[in-house]
């Protein structure tokens, strides 16, 4: 088995670009190498990322965070989804050793550690010739139980800049260059407001994605890689979670280029709760399906203002349901969609209504980074204390939006107060109406906290309250 971590020395220095071609390049096979079974991972919170990263392998890409999981459950996770893969890729997040600690308890390099992972370093070399020895000389000693496996030069300004890195890291380093990869404008990813634009949006991942593969699989060596990544590591997978015997109850789940960020593990644990996930187009379906519950995740829809707002059918659906008592959970882009209107750019946009209050996107990032949430006791489906009395323990999550609501009434209620993070109002999150809950913040299915669990019992729960058997969710 080959397994390794990827990261760099500070972010914004290629390696998901470098991640995806090599993630493509290993599943297909390229340059005389047979094609291999390709597990990505990607450290921290993040969706995009992962999307692509599982279109270049052919596999579902799952994260691994420290602020979500304890460290037992990290590695569980990693047994349990690469076990059966020939290489297992880890994309790092930000720089080796950036954290948030002083002692990076959270760090790339802290998971290297954990899971036992050589590291591959991918440098941004524009303007630097012999300057690049006492980089890579410095990550080596600031930790000695890291092994950096090798580097891959990116953003070359040619041949000759190669040359002279490649001489400077001989002479100077006994870190082997795997990879030297040349500035090329085709290896860009396109960005926006809040960084790549997902591979759900276009129609040309697949090809752009190849295109990648093709590029790294010509500047990095392959085979290389995998003799530097070899190790005897057989993992024991956890045991898989029995699937519920309980009534399943159907979730419609909004999944198309306007809503599209569901972790893998989350939708796995719907499934494994007695959930069959049904999923709608919010951009082309007139109707909801028959349904018990509604799921609307993270995503962009002010980049989609007009389509949401001509598809009036639908919003018109999704609010009498709301309004009928439908289960629904909102995240971030589904908040937004569930809202009176989207105003961006100058373009106020109608949306579905059922939350009384307006979106207004801002420049900046309204609210970025971990949460801490305590859930109220109007949370419809909060953990039940163990003992009497006591608060269920603070959950741990993260949000990342450039809009904020406006207009809510004054008697709103929430089911979140939060400890640390935006959220709504810098105070608390998870608006309630009816039987929705559509809060700013993401949250993760983890040993802390297992929200798919939880909403299927409460979907449920609202069956047997409403004492009937589940229909369509369209009156």
């Amino acid at each position: 088995m080959h397994r390794f971590l990827i990261s760099a020395a500070h972010k914004s220095s290629g390696k998901t670009t470098v991640s995806i071609g090599l993630a493509a390049a290993l599943s297909s096979g390229r340059h005389g190498l047979r094609p291999h079974s390709v597990q990505p991972f990607k450290k921290g919170p993040d969706y995009i990322d992962p999307l692509w990263l599982s279109v270049a392998a052919g596999r579902p890409c799952y994260n691994l965070d420290f602020f979500l999981s304890p460290d037992e459950e990290l590695k569980a996770q990693f047994a349990r989804h690469g076990h059966d893969a020939e290489v297992c890729l880890v994309e790092g997040n930000k720089g080796l050793y950036d954290g948030l600690d002083l002692q990076g308890s959270n760090s790339n390099a802290a998971l290297a550690r954990l899971l036992d992972l050589p590291v591959v370093l991918v440098l941004d070399a524009r303007g630097m010739t012999r300057g690049i020895a006492p980089l890579i000389l410095g990550y080596q000693a600031f930790d000695r139980n890291i092994r950096i496996a090798g580097v891959i030069l990116n953003r070359l300004g040619g041949r000759r800049h190669e040359a002279k890195l490649r001489a400077v890291i001989e002479h100077y380093t006994d870190v082997p260059v795997i990879g030297a990869v040349q500035e090329d404008a085709e290896l860009a990813l396109v960005e926006r407001h809040l960084g790549l634009m997902p591979v759900n949006e276009t129609a040309e991942a697949g090809r752009h994605i190849a295109a990648i593969g093709e590029r790294i699989a010509a500047q990095v060596d392959l085979s290389r890689l995998l003799d530097l990544s070899r190790g005897e590591w057989d993992p024991v997978p956890p045991p898989a979670t029995p699937p519920s015997r309980e009534q399943p109850v159907r979730i419609a789940v909004a999944r198309d280029a306007a809503f599209g960020f569901y972790y893998a593990d989350d939708l796995e644990a719907l499934a494994a709760a007695g959930a069959e996930t049904v999923f709608f187009n919010t951009l082309t379906d007139a109707r909801l399906p028959p349904c018990d519950g509604l799921l609307i995740g993270g995503g962009f829809p002010e980049c989609f203002l007009d389509q949401l707002e001509a598809n009036a059918p639908l919003r018109r659906d999704i609010r009498r349901a709301i309004e009928a008592g439908l289960p629904t959970y909102a995240e971030c882009g589904g908040l937004m969609y569930l809202s009176r209107s989207i105003e961006w750019k100058g373009r106020q946009a109608a949306m579905v209504g059922a939350i009384p209050g307006d979106i207004q996107m801002h420049p900046k990032p309204v609210g970025r980074g971990y949460v801490i949430l305590e859930a109220n006791a109007s949370h419809p489906w909060r953990d039940q204390a163990a003992t009497p009395g006591q608060d269920p323990p603070p959950l741990h999550a993260h949000e990342f939006h450039y809009s904020s609501i406006t207009g809510l009434p004054s008697d709103t209620r929430y089911a979140y107060t939060m400890r640390r993070g935006h959220g709504v109002d810098g105070r608390h999150d998870g608006i309630l109406l009816h039987r929705l809950l559509a809060s700013y913040t993401h949250l993760r299915a983890t040993s802390g906290c297992d929200w798919p669990a939880k909403f299927v019992q409460h979907v449920r729960s609202c069956l047997a309250t409403d004492r009937k058997e589940p229909t369509p969710c369209s009156p």
